[in-house]
């Protein structure tokens, strides 16, 4: 099951993609964790998606992460009486709470939190950003505005305000029973919608109580705002380009992916670049060349993961997709300026045993040419840690705990093996090696670079790093 690329893929089931028999495709096309999008579907869907995922990963014997993405505040219009309208720039549109069907001149917009925040020269945009709209007069119940852009409007339509911090949780109603089932489930990881500040995690963390990792998207300006304190508290991050291109300049959106690349490589906390990267797929067998330069991007930033959503979830071409996404990969990581990248771009390590540790395993295995740094882990911290090198070797994690190793598949270029712990020195070398070759990962006579903590099996206790060559 060993990939040949270190860049890890998440990719999103849906209608084109719950059958148990395309859920293994995907994965032998290179998909390490599946997304199951609380915005879509059904509990049962959900439900059996699961199930699949599972059934699959005992059949095979290796870990596969599951991600439950909740909706958050989503925020729409109401309806219109002939269900679509035209606008004309320049002309006035009233919101209100009114439930009366919209016309030509209003609609009903049923967010009494939207009104609380808007102020005169604030400005909305509807679906996606194709209608702009500007507040000239507001009230708790009501806002007056002037079209500034846009020509036709339809129900439902999402309603974004750019640069206005809502005072709304980032968990909703629906949102807290979603995580409830996506919890009993046993999903490994939790994405909230819609962050706007730190808070927002800590609510999310109280409630999952340890039972998953917590991923924050940075799709709303606030969470770009306050991104240092977010990355702090989060266990990684995804950048959502869809909403945070509409909510912010289309052309500041590619250099906040590198700068949230970057502030969670140096935390050590995983990032998943994410939206539209083969959107073209969702329909044609291809994707398009300027497709294939945009994953390539993220994969030399060094992101952790890439994600598909609709071209998975809904498009014609689901495994093509994954296998495409595969091969920029793996073709990017072969590129002599990728190693070098990765190289210039290491953290500084922090002043602990664990990071000596683990910054010293790289350069040994550097020096040596060892074909695995084997790390031992309880909670994932080490492995984490030793991603965050992003060393030339590849990282076989062994842990005695599932749900970490599932948790792991997320992380950059960590390969997780679900395993009981080792008693003494003798018995850690003697199992990393025969995970080393059961794995794929070393042949007879070639080194492997071991780091554990003393107590075996105590957590965050790294203090080891030894060699060993297989016999």
């Amino acid at each position: 099951m060993r990939r040949r690329r270190n860049t890890k893929i998440l990719a999103t089931l849906g209608p084109a993609s719950s059958a148990p028999e395309v859920i293994r495709a995907l994965f032998e096309a290179g998909a390490d964790i599946f997304r199951l999008n609380f915005s879509h579907g059904t509990v049962a869907d959900h439900r059996a998606c699961h199930q699949a995922i599972r059934a699959l990963e005992r059949e095979i014997d290796h870990p596969i992460g599951i991600l439950a993405d909740l909706q958050g505040p989503k925020l729409r219009l109401a309806t219109f009486a002939a269900g679509r309208i035209a606008l004309t720039p320049g002309q006035t549109f009233h919101l209100d709470l009114s439930p009366e069907p919209g016309d030509e001149t209003r609609v009903g917009l049923p967010h009494p939190e939207i009104f609380a925040a808007l102020t005169p020269g604030s400005e909305l945009l509807l679906d996606d950003g194709r209608i702009r709209l500007a507040v000239t007069r507001c009230g708790p119940d009501f806002a007056e505005t002037i079209v500034r852009s846009g020509t036709h409007l339809s129900d439902h339509k999402g309603v974004n305000l750019p640069g206005v911090m809502l005072p709304i949780a980032s968990l909703t109603d629906k949102d807290r029973a979603d995580l409830d089932f996506a919890l009993s489930l046993g999903v490994d990881w939790v994405a909230l919608s819609f962050v706007q500040r730190a808070e927002d995690i800590r609510e999310a963390k109280r409630l999952v109580a340890g039972r998953a990792a917590i991923m924050a998207k940075i799709e709303k300006p606030s969470a770009v705002t306050a991104l240092d304190e977010i990355v702090d508290l989060a266990d990684a991050l995804m950048v959502a380009r869809g909403d945070l291109g509409v909510e912010m300049p289309l052309e500041a959106v590619p250099g906040l992916q590198k700068r949230i690349v970057r502030t969670a490589r140096r935390a050590g906390k995983s990032v998943v670049v994410a939206t539209q990267m083969l959107e073209s797929m969702v329909s044609a067998a291809a994707p398009t060349r300027a497709e294939v330069s945009d994953v390539a991007t993220a994969v030399y930033d060094g992101a952790d993961a890439v994600m598909l959503s609709a071209e998975t979830a809904s498009g014609a071409h689901p495994v093509a997709a994954v296998a495409t996404m595969n091969r920029i990969a793996e073709q990017v990581e072969q590129d002599p300026l990728y190693r070098g990248i990765m190289d210039a771009e290491h953290a500084s390590p922090e002043h602990t045993p664990a990071d000596a540790i683990t910054a010293a395993a790289r350069q040994v295995a550097d020096t040596i040419a060892a074909a695995a740094i084997v790390t031992y882990t309880t909670s994932g911290s080490t492995a984490l840690r030793a991603a965050r090198e992003r060393p030339r070797a590849p990282i076989l994690c062994l842990t005695p705990h599932l749900d970490t190793a599932r948790r792991l598949t997320l992380a950059w270029g960590i390969h997780g093996v679900a395993r009981v712990d080792a008693t003494n020195f003798s018995d850690m070398v003697e199992k990393a090696c025969r995970a080393a070759l059961r794995e794929g990962f070393a042949s007879s006579g070639q080194a492997l670079v071991i780091t554990a903590g003393v107590p075996f099996g105590t957590p965050g206790g790294t203090n080891i790093l030894r060699l060993a060559w297989i016999p």
